[in-house]
């Protein structure tokens, strides 16, 4: 075996340890006194020099044995009496009793040696009793805050309130809080001190001499190096003393040599026992340590890692049955936040604190740094050079990170093997299944903050290698243009668990498309295949694989027929049944590049993650591994090594899993700094305006002032910790190049047409969550305008969601929230929404054309909230971000897409204008569902609001439930809304509602006069229902207000009745009047007045305290106001001559659907009658009889007159 960088090469063989039989046979030139004097020096003991006195046979490699078996030779009796101390009752190795001795919820590991207490104060015991002299005990603490630990009698009972010190037969310490427990508590002990100890050297040189005496020493050290204690006390500290005493090229030869030695002179299981703990020693230390200033104990521990890890041999034992299987390797790529300002230097390192006094996101009004004082310039300078100097101490650990994660993933090392990478793909894979089967479990197997940290290392190790490929090879691709090929996600070489795919169950796609799989990707399946796997879907039980051996199969491929036998590992628990399906039920690849001749048979193996080879991921001459089945739309030029798309899809995977949600909950940090800040300067401003005569007051804001400096000061410092390992400008390109990725990959496999539907959920939700996440958390930090491409990118992604948001393909129900949620937010801010705009024609109609669809059957909320979005700033009062009652509350998040200033688009409207009059049905289903949708929501708008009057005009104490409250805003929110889009519709295509030459005009306008007329009796009526609610305030209904839903109907009549042409206000007009629920009164509430003014007078000052328009003057324009006076002087000469003409109507002669239109219309073939506008009405949605359930043939005009004068006639 050869050491590398030690210049010399070492047998087994050639200097194994010698039998008894063999001694009379060993003979050499040896110089006898120099021999003796060297064993003696290297095996030295206390009394050497009585011992060398004493000894009357030289010592040489033949006594070597006996001389150590006396230096080793440990008093029998005296061993034996230390194992039978008195005072000790149970086992002799001391464990969690997991039986009984316990309370609360816990997670105990499988040795009885480490528990996780899920609740809010959980006990254990352990299994051992102490009742005689003195004992000690030893526990590692893996997390922070309160805990107690220490003894108690078997009486005590413990509950979820009270634990070990917190009863009187218990004792107990907490050093999180330094202080001991019985019943009361007291100051104890003081805060733990590093200690370090003298690093040592040592150096080897290759003679036989020397090699012999480590054989001799490894005899006896050999059993020593499986012992947890003596490798954490002695290897460990060994190693790092070699670790210290030299540069790392220095140290990672030495190391070298020390595991070239083991695995030399030591059996193969005593080195792999020894590694394990070693790296598992390695582990405590790096994850346990606290953080110094300089970062110094992460260092050393990491360089000692990448040195045993650069050693070949170690490195692959240790990745194929450690670093994954036994502990987690993850933490060796996590930098901790310390618990402490003080405890990681910060003070020092940032002796200048400073604190943003506006918050930078999008949304929110930002302070310019030029209104910035001198002060304020300088404090700020001073804490980011600080957070500089923080942020370069990080960057050493982070390097040191990515180079073991650039040894793991080393595929130049399969000399007598597999290489590392391959290894590590295995392990991987199994990794991303473990986390994502956990998934909504408590206990989560990897904690998200070390997922963070984890991908973002591997992503600088991914691309390293990526690039690296490209320089040897100019026909792949940077991985600035990385994808994942479409091909991977259905040919089954990569293992996607039970994620779910876009269009559905795996075995239901492959059963559906697999004649787009034939034809696009030369994936031929078997029927009978087909058919079995179908079964196993349905079957619970596995198949065994014998069973699924005998079955023949038969493989078809363009040019010739390849019989190829089942083979057994489909029927591996490892992969779930559809899986298994995808995986090969009975599928041949081939490459479509040109048909196989019937001599030209090829056996593909479509293997499990644990069965795959270096060929079957990378591919051969005859194969292309996991790229199998290319569509034609895809180049054939390589992007890269296969391995690294796998592990680039793994990247994105564990993204979904937990990054992002980890990434969310770090920007607290940053929300209780502004919340601070906040204070302080509230605090501040109440300082400089209290009197000075009130000393009692100045005293308590000096103390708050104070309090909350100091507070600014520590959350400040651990700020720059968590911009310098969270939010850093490289995690932030990290981000952005996975969001790159995943449009990519979406737009790859968006052209093979119906093969999309095979790609993974989560890459729709990366690309959506990633932008977010650029966009609402890095924002604060670092500006996403600064990012290359990053117009571009916006593009890209808006015509995803664009096409995507309505695209049958997608058959998920989350997913497709998803997508209109996103598509709904990128229409509120004004970057995203020019990205939309900047799309192709073609597909913007499309989108517009999706939104314009009839809302029943489908989630029409957020495509109404879309429609609104296009239309705010463009509506009647509706220039508003904040409605006016509630300007004087803090909004919870000033981020929320809700509160963005408005920002219309002109250009989706025209577009949304041409739709509606392309064709004779797009107006009337759009417009038909909108009405029903706003009929509805109104409606139980009110109904809950009526239960909710009742409920708090009882007597006795009650609570209205706050989710009834929630439901109750959102339908006013609803049809506010839904109001608006019928005010965008109105302005835009008048005609749909004013052209009586079209069919449905007159219905259309008939039902928007009824439901104007209902929402405005409601809303406008003094002391009713809607006013009593509006004023109790209560919350959870604080959008309820007359404003929003009063100035959404006055835009809708102004439209109407001012803006229209003659004879569509005419139409109006008479439509409107002519409704029974009309009331000019409602009108005039309008503008504050009780009741209609007298022709020729001027309108007088509105009531305070009444509702008005008027009153609001900074949110609608005199213009505005002038138009709506102008519809109450028409609307009041209109209704005087209505009244003055209109003739009364016998009761007989109204129709018996709404009572308030005579009868004109007469149903074929039943016979029954009512008015046009509700027969109308009524078949918009049904084509049966009002009356009596018959299906309705025509409707035909009626006119009692002519009827009589016909009938009369006849007679």
């Amino acid at each position: 075996m050869a050491s590398k960088g030690a210049g010399m090469s070492f047998s087994r063989k050639s200097y194994r340890l010698t039998s008894d039989a063999e001694k009379s046979r060993v003979t050499g030139i040896v110089h006898e006194k120099l021999l003796n004097d060297y064993l003696h020096r290297i095996f030295s003991s206390a009394d050497h020099a009585s011992t060398t006195a004493t000894s009357r046979k030289p010592l040489n490699f033949q006594n070597l044995p006996e001389h150590l078996d006396q230096l080793l030779r440990v008093d029998d009796e005296e061993e034996e009496s230390q194992g039978q101390v008195e005072g000790r009752l149970g086992p002799s190795t001391v464990v969690l009793d997991h039986t009984g001795g316990f309370e609360g919820l816990l997670l105990v590991d499988d040795d009885l040696l480490g528990v996780i207490g899920h609740s809010n104060f959980g006990t254990i015991r352990s299994t051992t009793c102490v009742y005689k002299g003195k004992w000690v005990y030893e526990v590692l603490i893996s997390s922070q805050g309160l805990m107690q630990i220490g003894w108690c009698t078997i009486n005590c009972r413990f509950n979820q309130e009270e634990g070990v010190g917190d009863t009187h037969n218990s004792y107990a310490y907490d050093g999180n809080r330094v202080r001991k427990w019985n019943v009361t508590t007291t100051n104890y002990g003081k805060e733990g001190q590093l200690l370090e100890k003298e690093s040592s050297e040592w150096q080897l040189q290759g003679q036989p001499t020397i090699l012999l005496t480590l054989a001799h020493i490894f005899h006896r050290f050999a059993p020593l190096l499986r012992k947890v204690y003596l490798v954490e006390a002695v290897l460990m500290s060994f190693l790092l003393g070699i670790v210290e005493g030299g540069t790392p090229a220095q140290a990672q030869s030495m190391v070298h040599q020390v595991l070239d030695l083991l695995w030399l002179f030591m059996e193969d299981y005593e080195v792999q026992d020894c590694l394990k703990q070693s790296m598992m020693s390695l582990l405590r230390l790096y994850r346990f340590s606290p953080i110094v200033p300089d970062l110094g104990l992460q260092i050393r521990y990491l360089q000692l890692t990448i040195a045993i890890l650069s050693h070949e041999k170690s490195r692959k034992f240790l990745l194929s049955n450690v670093l994954f299987d036994v502990l987690r390797s993850v933490v060796f790529f996590y930098i901790k936040s310390p618990l402490r300002v003080e405890e990681a230097g910060l003070q020092e390192l940032i002796p200048t604190t400073w604190w943003p006094h506006h918050s930078g996101r999008e949304g929110k009004e930002s302070k310019e740094v030029k209104d910035e004082t001198s002060e304020e310039r300088l404090r700020r300078r001073a804490y980011e050079r600080g957070c500089q100097r923080l942020k370069k101490r990080i960057e050493v650990v982070e390097e040191l990170q990515v180079q073991i994660l650039k040894l793991l993933l080393n595929n130049k090392d399969d000399n007598g093997g597999e290489a590392s990478r391959y290894i590590f793909l295995t392990k991987f894979r199994k990794f991303l299944q473990e986390n994502a089967s956990s998934r909504g479990n408590m206990p989560m197997l990897c904690p998200p903050e070390y997922m963070v940290c984890f991908l973002h290392r591997l992503i600088s190790a991914l691309r390293y290698y990526w690039d690296e490929y490209k320089a040897s090879n100019p026909r792949a691709s940077f991985s600035e243009e990385a994808y994942i090929p479409p091909q991977v996600f259905y040919n089954g070489k990569v293992d996607y668990f039970d994620l779910q795919r876009l269009g559905g169950l795996l075995s239901h796609l492959r059963k559906t498309l697999k004649d787009d799989l034939a034809s696009k990707a030369n994936i031929l399946i078997d029927p009978l295949e087909l058919q079995a796997a179908t079964m196993d879907d349905l079957d619970e039980d596995e198949e065994p694989a014998p069973a699924a051996a005998q079955r023949p199969m038969q493989a078809l491929a363009v040019g010739g027929a390849l019989p190829l036998p089942r083979p057994g590992w489909l029927s591996s628990p490892t992969l779930g049944r559809a899986n298994r399906f995808l995986s090969t039920a009975a599928v041949s690849l081939m490459t479509p590049r040109r048909p196989l001749s019937t001599s030209e048979k090829v056996k593909v193996r479509t293997l499990s993650a644990e069965q795959r080879t270096r060929e079957d991921i990378e591919g051969s001459h005859w194969n292309e591994g996991l790229l199998l089945g290319r569509p034609p739309e895809e180049p054939e030029q390589p992007l890269t090594e296969n391995s690294l798309l796998e592990v680039l899809d793994g990247a994105i995977m564990m993204y979904n899993l937990s990054v992002h949600q980890q990434l969310g909950k770090m920007v607290g940090v940053s929300d209780d700094v502004n919340e601070y800040a906040m204070a302080l300067r509230d605090t501040e401003d109440k300082l400089r305006r209290c009197p000075k005569r009130r000393k009692d007051i100045l005293a308590e804001l000096t103390k708050s002032q104070k309090v909350f400096s100091e507070k600014l000061d520590h959350l400040s410092r651990r700020l720059a910790w968590v911009h310098a390992t969270v939010y850093s400008q490289e995690k932030m390109q990290d981000i952005y190049w996975l969001l790159r990725v995943c449009l990519r990959t979406i737009e790859h496999g968006d052209r093979t047409g119906p093969l999309f539907a095979f790609m993974p959920e989560f890459y729709l939700s990366v690309a959506i969550n990633s932008y977010s996440a650029l966009k609402n958390y890095f924002g604060p930090v670092h500006s996403m305008e600064e990012l290359t491409g990053y117009e571009e990118t916006l593009t890209r992604l808006a015509a995803i969601l664009a096409k995507h948001f309505a695209d049958t393909r997608i058959v998920g129900t989350d997913i497709r929230d998803s997508l209109m949620q996103a598509l709904a937010s990128y229409v509120c801010y004004p970057n995203s929404l020019r990205a939309v705009e900047r799309i192709p024609e073609e597909q913007r109609i499309a989108m517009v054309r999706s939104l314009l669809a009839p809302y029943e059957q489908r989630p029409w909320a957020q495509t109404n909230w879309i429609l609104v979005r296009l239309w705010r700033g463009c509506g009647f009062g509706y220039r508003y971000t904040r409605l006016p009652h509630l300007l004087k509350t803090k909004p919870e998040d000033a981020n929320l897409p809700s509160l963005q200033k408005p920002c219309p688009s002109t250009l989706l409207q025209q577009h949304m204008a041409d739709l509606l009059r392309e064709g004779p049905d797009v107006a009337p289903s759009f417009l038909n569902s909108v009405l029903n949708q706003l009929n509805w929501a109104f409606s139980e708008f009110i109904g809950m609001i009526q239960e909710i009057q009742q409920a708090a005009e009882r007597l006795e104490r009650n609570f209205v439930d706050s989710r009834q409250l929630k439901v109750c805003a959102t339908c006013f929110d609803l049809s506010v809304s839904l109001l608006r889009v019928l005010e965008m519709t109105i302005t835009l295509v008048p005609e749909i509602f004013l052209d009586w030459a079209r069919p449905t005009s007159e219905m259309l306008l008939r039902r928007l006069a009824q439901l104007l007329n209902q929402v405005l009796n409601r809303v406008t009526a003094e002391r009713n229902l809607f006013d009593r609610v509006v004023t109790l305030r209560l919350p959870g209904l604080e959008s309820v207000d007359h404003y929003p839903i009063l100035v959404a109907v006055t835009g809708i009549l102004v439209r109407l009745l001012v803006h229209g042409p003659a004879s569509g206000i005419e139409r109006a007009t008479s439509v409107l009047l002519a409704d029974p629920c009309f009331q000019l009164r409602s009108i005039c509430y309008l503008l504050g007045q009780s009741e209609p003014p007298t022709p020729g007078t001027a309108l007088s000052a509105p009531d305070r305290k009444h509702f008005s328009l008027q009153s609001y003057t900074d949110y609608i324009s005199v213009e505005e106001l002038a138009q709506v006076e102008q519809m109450l002087a028409h609307l009041t000469t209109a209704s005087a001559q209505a009244a003055a003409a209109s003739l009364p109507t016998s009761e007989e002669d109204l129709c018996p659907i709404c009572y308030a239109h005579p009868i004109s219309a007469v149903f074929q073939p039943c016979g029954h009658k009512s008015c046009k506008a509700c027969i109308n009405q009524h078949l918009m949605n049904n084509k049966d009889c009002f009356f009596c359930k018959a299906t309705i043939v025509s409707v035909e005009d009626w006119d009692k007159a002519a009827n009589a004068s016909a009938t009369s006639s006849a007679a």
